[in-house]
C-alpha cells in the first residue's frame, strides 16, 4: 500500500513539474515573440491624465535578456535622455548635466519618464522568464483570440517590483494581450492591455499597450508601436555607456 501511495505521489510531483515547465515554455515563447533575438523599435508614447496630455518620442534597442537602450528622441526638453541595460546593471544619460548615472535597486519601481510605467517595466531589469515561477491557471479569451491565463509568482531570491503577476498569452501567435501587476499583498495596481494585433518586421504582434492604474479613473499610458525591425544584427558593445552620449 505505501508503494502504491509513493508511485501516485512521485506521479502527480512529476505532472506538477511538467505543467510549471509547459507554462514557462509559453511564457518564454511569448517574450521571444516580441523581442526576436534583437529588436529595434520606434514608438510614440502618450501619457494621459484627467486634465492634460503629454506625448514622447523613443526609439529603442534590445538583444536578448541582457542588453538594452532607448533614447527619447521628442520633446525637445527630454531629446537625448538615454537608458541603458547592460547585464544587471542600468544606466540613465542625462543630457541637461552631461552625466551618466547608474540606477540603483530601489529606482525600479519608480515611474519612468512620469507615466505609468515604472522603471522596471521599461528596462526590463528583471526577467519575467528567470525571476518567477509560472503556472497555468486556465483558459480564457480576450480580442477573440484564445488564451492561456498563467500565474507567474517571484522566486525567493529575484530583486522584483510585483509580488505576483498574471498573463494572458493567445494560444496561437503567443502574443501577450493582457498582463496584471500586483503588489506584494497581491493587491492588484495596473493592467497592460495589448491591441491593434499586425505585422511588423515580419512577427506578428500588438502594436498598441496601454498601461492602466487600477481605481485612477481617466489615467493610463499608451504606447504605440511606428515601426519594428528584428533579428539584424548588433554587436554588444553598442550597449555601452559610451555610447548613450551618441544615439540618436
Amino acid at each position: 500500500m505505501k508503494r502504491v501511495f509513493l508511485f501516485l505521489l512521485v506521479g502527480i510531483i512529476a505532472m506538477a513539474f511538467a505543467a510549471d515547465d509547459q507554462a514557462k515554455d509559453i511564457v518564454t515563447k511569448a517574450e521571444n515573440n516580441i523581442k526576436g533575438h534583437t529588436s529595434q523599435t520606434d514608438m510614440t508614447i502618450e501619457i494621459i491624465r484627467p486634465t492634460w496630455k503629454r506625448s514622447l518620442s523613443l526609439k529603442g534597442w534590445s538583444k536578448g535578456e541582457d542588453y538594452s537602450m532607448s533614447v527619447v528622441t521628442a520633446p525637445a526638453k527630454d531629446a537625448g535622455t538615454v537608458f541603458l541595460k547592460r547585464l544587471k546593471e542600468i544606466w540613465n544619460w542625462v543630457p541637461s548635466i552631461e552625466r551618466v548615472v547608474k540606477l540603483p535597486p530601489s529606482m525600479m519601481a519608480q515611474s519612468w519618464m512620469g507615466t505609468d510605467f515604472t522603471n522596471d517595466d521599461l528596462v526590463k531589469a528583471s526577467s519575467r522568464i528567470d525571476d518567477y515561477t509560472h503556472k497555468i491557471l486556465g483558459d480564457t479569451v480576450i480580442e477573440g483570440r484564445k488564451c492561456w491565463k498563467i500565474e507567474m509568482i517571484p522566486l525567493p531570491q529575484a530583486a522584483v517590483v510585483w509580488g505576483k503577476l498574471i498573463m494572458f498569452i493567445d494560444q496561437k501567435d503567443y502574443l501577450e494581450l493582457r498582463l496584471e501587476f500586483y503588489d506584494e499583498d497581491f493587491k492588484l495596481v495596473n493592467i497592460l492591455q495589448c491591441s491593434d494585433v499586425k505585422i511588423m518586421g515580419g512577427r506578428t504582434i500588438p502594436a498598441k499597450m496601454e498601461m492602466i492604474p487600477a481605481g485612477k479613473k481617466g489615467q493610463e499610458t499608451v504606447i504605440i508601436y511606428n515601426s519594428a525591425i528584428f533579428d539584424k544584427p548588433i554587436e554588444d558593445s553598442f550597449f555601452t555607456t559610451d555610447n548613450m552620449k551618441k544615439v540618436r
